[in-house]
């Protein structure tokens, strides 16, 4: 359960991130009336305390505009462009509606993310102090490994937490999924972290997890059909997607740069006759063979 004054950075926040210039006496107001106050004013100091620590833990500041003796978030850009601190703002703001109204428990549902989570602390205590990781490692088919692992960074995907960093045994990049791993311990040993190495760039040209270094990023164009075209606009497929042909009522193209990567093609699967590849061709007969493979095991 996340202590009481951190619910309430979340709680003012979130109020100037919904409702730009409001007075010292109108935010007094808005807490005296809702779960956090319970009933009791708003201290002036408490709330510049506020205000500090949540420019210290979401880098964001919350300033006055002296004219209208309003304040303001003034740059709530940067909160929505950092991935991480808009994740743990929106982690947070569910939390603490839970924790304020206690009937809501059971009326907010969230992806289970099963297993691996109690070795996130180590693996983000390991990629601060860059040292390594031991790591006794269970994959889906065959035996148990044993690892020496560089962390580098941390990626959520389907449920799923995944260290990439380099893999000793294998000479290179890899990707580590925690729910696979049955021990891990901190080395003594430290790594050098690669001055080259960013998370964003590993990841530019792939949809999921999968990266194969060996490929390179094509020219892919999808013709995405009624409504389904609202849906890729509000959650695009992938960072690179733009929108490059229309016909109204009817479809949309769409392009990107990728690598064909398995997890391209069962993403592409998954949407199933809403969605048409129609280049490159390596991808059109990458997807024609899953499908007859799916129509061969249903015959």
């Amino acid at each position: 359960m996340i202590s009481k004054t951190f619910n309430r950075y979340i709680w003012l926040l979130n109020l100037l991130l919904q409702h730009p210039g409001l007075t010292f006496e109108e935010i007094a107001d808005r807490w005296k009336h809702s779960c956090m106050g319970d009933g009791n004013p708003l201290a002036k100091r408490t709330f510049h305390v506020h205000r500090e620590a949540i420019a210290e833990l979401f880098g964001v500041e919350i300033k006055c505009d002296l004219s209208t003796c309003k304040y303001y978030v003034s740059s709530p850009e940067l909160l929505k462009s950092d991935k991480t601190r808009q994740w743990l703002l929106n982690s947070f703001t569910v939390s603490n509606m839970i924790d304020a109204g206690r009937n809501m428990k059971d009326r907010i549902l969230l992806e289970e993310i099963p297993t691996g989570g109690e070795y996130l602390q180590l693996v983000m205590e390991a990629m601060q102090l860059n040292k390594k990781l031991q790591i006794d490692y269970q994959p889906f088919k065959g035996n148990q490994q044993t690892f020496h692992f560089h962390p580098y960074a941390m990626k959520v995907y389907h449920q799923r937490w995944y260290v990439v960093g380099y893999l000793e045994e294998q000479n290179g990049i890899r990707n580590v999924s925690l729910d696979r791993v049955q021990t891990m311990q901190l080395e003594e040993d430290s790594f050098l972290m690669p001055d080259d190495f960013e998370a964003e760039r590993y990841y530019a040209h792939t949809v999921g997890i999968f990266v194969n270094e060996a490929l390179q990023p094509q020219r892919v164009v999808l013709r995405v059909y009624g409504v389904h075209v609202e849906y890729m606009r509000s959650l695009p497929l992938h960072s690179s997607q733009q929108e490059i042909a229309v016909k109204e009522g009817e479809y949309s193209d769409f392009e990107y740069y990728l690598c064909l990567t398995p997890e391209l093609t069962s993403q592409l699967l998954a949407m199933g006759e809403k969605v048409e590849v129609r280049e490159p061709q390596e991808l059109k007969d990458s997807l024609l063979k899953r499908i007859c493979a799916t129509w061969k095991r249903y015959k």
